[in-house]
């Protein structure tokens, strides 16, 4: 039976694990959960995926979510996965194991949070919170140092010195590109003082090209709608009107 990806490409990690299927030609259905459309809230969803979260699989009858899980059972279950994703040496794997851990207690929190509280609540229904943002853009601001100074360390050009891709670099990648919905003033701000950072984005970007752009694409259509919604002054806090143009433009 063919691999279904239950996903949304607004999310993060949906992103990694589609451009994952199809850099390494794994067949699959893409299945889509919108969640400004709160689908994945639904009861039908909630029966694949008690979290109520995407990504999530369906291989035949196993089901699995949490999209770091999905990843390394891709990459062990499929054949043809280059080994440089997910390496069979035990070491190098466990090294990859802590870079995808600390990413969901750091990088992960800082940058969801800044880009939710900062540009994307009202198209959840929710007011924009400056308070949280600022929180959140130190977390974030000192989770990107920290991949500077420590998980880009050594002369590779990808995280952990190495000269090829991990599924850690796909999924770090994804989350940092988030910020790509945020105006440029923002966005630049927070990213430009991380060379290595930017860098890491573009060899990742070359490496799963051109799957790595289309994907997300949809980042920078929600960025021009966004920039809309804002000159002509619709998205005020928490208005039900500017989060229903808002689930219509995207």
């Amino acid at each position: 039976m063919t691999l279904k990806v239950y996903a949304d490409r607004m999310s993060q990690p949906s992103r990694a694990v589609i451009i994952f299927c199809k850099v390494n030609g794994i067949e699959f259905e893409e299945i889509k959960v919108e969640l400004s459309k709160r689908q994945h809230l639904s009861p039908e969803f909630k029966e694949i995926n008690p979290m109520k979260k995407v990504p999530t699989i369906v291989d035949g009858r196993f089901k699995l979510f949490e999209s770091h899980a999905i990843l390394i059972y891709l990459a062990c279950a499929f054949p043809g996965v280059a080994d440089h994703w997910y390496p069979a040496d035990l070491f190098k794997r466990a090294k990859i194991n802590s870079a995808l851990d600390w990413h969901h207690s750091n990088l992960r929190r800082g940058a969801a949070g800044f880009v939710l509280n900062s540009a994307l609540a009202p198209a959840l229904g929710l007011p924009l919170n400056p308070q949280a943002a600022a929180e959140a853009e130190k977390l974030l601001s000192a989770s990107l140092g920290m991949i500077e100074s420590f998980w880009l360390k050594g002369n590779g050009r990808f995280l952990l010195g190495s000269s090829q891709p991990s599924i850690a670099d796909l999924s770090l990648v994804c989350e940092i590109m988030q910020l790509e919905v945020l105006d440029e003033e923002d966005r630049n701000r927070i990213l430009s003082p991380h060379k290595k950072v930017l860098q890491l984005i573009e060899e990742t970007r070359n490496a799963t090209r051109p799957h790595f752009d289309e994907l997300h694409a949809i980042l920078y259509k929600v960025k021009a709608r966004l920039r809309e919604l804002r000159v002509a002054g619709t998205m005020n806090r928490g208005n039900p009107g500017s989060r229903t143009e808002l689930q219509s433009k995207i």
